[in-house]
């Protein structure tokens, strides 16, 4: 088992921008990362495991809810905290931090924003710790890219809504106690609704043979004439434009977390190149090996400007759905392209799991298409700069 000597980037002098709170919260997770998830996630990726004992330690260092008020369970912090901590788990994994975003902002947000209070006080405080774990019902099989397209649907029945659809690309589903599920009424209207395991009729799929996001538990979401009670209903927020909501809040923490996977794939891709001796000199003295080095850092630097810009934009309230789209997109393409890169440098070694870089590779395979893929986000900046939708 290698030692993780991972060192952060910080070619622009970043942290100067960052408050003193900002730190010891980054420096927490990240020496959680260094200890809990780096010995451990090689093996279990190779599994296709997720590592279901880390979820306490995830609630410990703020993974689960950063931003949800104190009163509620959560740890009261602004979004660049927020960032930094999505950073430093998904420099250990994609699929940690697929686990601990799902939590934060597609289940956590919507109850926190979406719901009542008997809601909030029900599941905020146990899903901060993890001793509750949830999942978001958005994706359908026919239905990714155009959500409003879904066909899960509840119908009034009186003293109960019944559930029936299915949703798919779920991550947490297998082991999840809730799932936030999105579902039209009987009038087209899209709705949150709040359903629990052990409802009859309800059931969680896992999916398996996948080769991106190994160490995260993926599944589908199976509703069979469920009965759902009329209080699990999120009041606050109907429309489409409700897991949008959740979904810019993930999609922001995706920006940061990238920029980990990315710092992770340069620093191991420096310190090979460095120490790796070919032709009686190490690599790292060859131009083209600095070339791929220098333009890593640079990218990772842009991309450091770029989120933490929009986490100012966040604290303030002034960032758009379009501005985080711009980020996500930007800064997973960097990653994936730094991560390509990177395995080139460490040569065959590259591919093995002896080092972390081409389970990032896979990982980030995943990650430029969830949550808004790489040509749709395109499409959302170019709506926005144009005025002209270009999505049909």
């Amino acid at each position: 088992m290698k030692p993780d000597l991972f060192q952060a980037p910080d070619y622009y002098l970043l942290d100067d921008l960052l408050t003193d709170e900002h730190k010891l919260v980054r420096e927490a997770a990240r020496a959680w990362v260094k200890r809990e998830v780096s010995p451990i996630i090689e093996d279990y990726a190779q599994r296709a495991e997720f590592p279901t004992q880390i979820i306490k330690g995830l609630g410990e260092i703020g993974g689960f809810g950063p931003y949800i008020p104190v009163e509620y369970g959560g740890a009261g912090l602004d979004q660049i905290s927020y960032g930094l901590i999505m950073q430093e788990i998904e420099r250990g994994d994609s699929g940690v931090r697929s686990t601990s975003s799902v939590q934060s902002s597609l289940v956590m947000y919507p109850i926190w924003k979406y719901g009542n209070e008997a809601q909030r006080m029900k599941y905020l405080p146990k899903l901060a710790t993890g001793e509750m774990m949830g999942c978001f019902g958005l994706t359908e099989p026919d239905f990714g890219s155009n959500p409003g397209g879904m066909v899960t649907n509840f119908k009034d029945m009186g003293d109960h809504y019944l559930l029936n659809g299915a949703k798919m690309w779920i991550s947490n589903a297998p082991f999840a106690d809730i799932a936030v599920v999105w579902a039209k009424n009987e009038e087209g209207r899209i709705h949150g609704l709040i359903v629990e395991r052990g409802m009859q009729g309800f059931s969680t799929p896992e999916t398996h043979n996948k080769w991106s996001l190994r160490a995260s538990a993926t599944g589908e979401l199976i509703f069979d004439n469920v009965k759902v009670p009329k209080e699990n209903l999120l009041p606050n927020k109907s429309g489409l434009g409700a897991p949008l909501g959740c979904l810019d809040s993930a999609r922001y923490g995706i920006a940061w977390g990238a920029i980990g996977a990315a710092m992770d794939c340069y620093d191991t891709a420096l310190r090979y190149a460095k120490e790796r001796i070919q032709f009686d000199k190490p690599i790292a003295a060859y131009q083209l090996q600095q070339k791929k080095l220098a333009e890593m850092i640079t990218e990772i630097t842009k991309a450091q400007l770029l989120t933490w810009r929009l986490g100012v934009l966040r604290n303030e309230g002034k960032a758009t759905t379009a501005q985080i789209s711009m980020a996500k997109r930007n800064n997973v393409d960097m990653a994936i392209n730094i991560a390509r890169e990177a395995r080139q440098i460490l040569g065959g070694m590259g591919i093995t799991g002896e080092y972390s870089i081409m389970r990032h590779s896979m990982n980030l395979e995943s990650v430029i298409t969830y949550e808004g893929t790489h040509d749709i986000h395109l499409l959302i900046t170019g709506a926005d700069i144009t005025g002209i939708p270009a999505f049909k």
